[in-house]
């Protein structure tokens, strides 16, 4: 059973940069595709950026330019590098991964808040 575990969430300044880490476990599959989602009070899940086995990107129209999304195959641990943080980036953030027979998993959260 494939687990994922982010970590890295939490209080920002305005302007600053958090590194969101998702790391998978248990039965180890091959992951076509690793993504971040979020979700504000209110609001309806997300996609935020995503990144394919070949390293091909997409972004939100709302981070482009702010957020980077990377991904290590050998530790199946996809990244989220967040800069210029807003406080409308405000949100939990859930990473999400494909495996080759188009299962998903979800990982639990992680809190994002940015405010002074």
């Amino acid at each position: 059973q494939v687990q994922l575990v982010e970590s890295g969430g939490g209080l920002v300044q305005p302007g600053g940069s958090l590194r969101l880490s998702c790391a998978a476990s248990g039965s180890m599959a091959w992951f076509v595709y690793m993504a971040w989602y979020r979700q504000a009070p209110g609001n309806q899940r997300e996609l935020v950026a995503g990144i394919t086995a070949g390293n091909i990107t997409n972004y939100a129209d709302s981070v482009k330019g702010r957020f980077t999304i990377s991904r290590d195959n050998a530790k199946n641990t996809v990244y989220l590098q967040m800069n210029s943080l807003k406080p409308e980036d405000t949100a939990v953030y859930y990473c999400k991964f494909r495996d080759s027979g188009l299962n998903s998993y979800w990982g639990q959260g992680t809190q994002v808040t940015v405010s002074s």
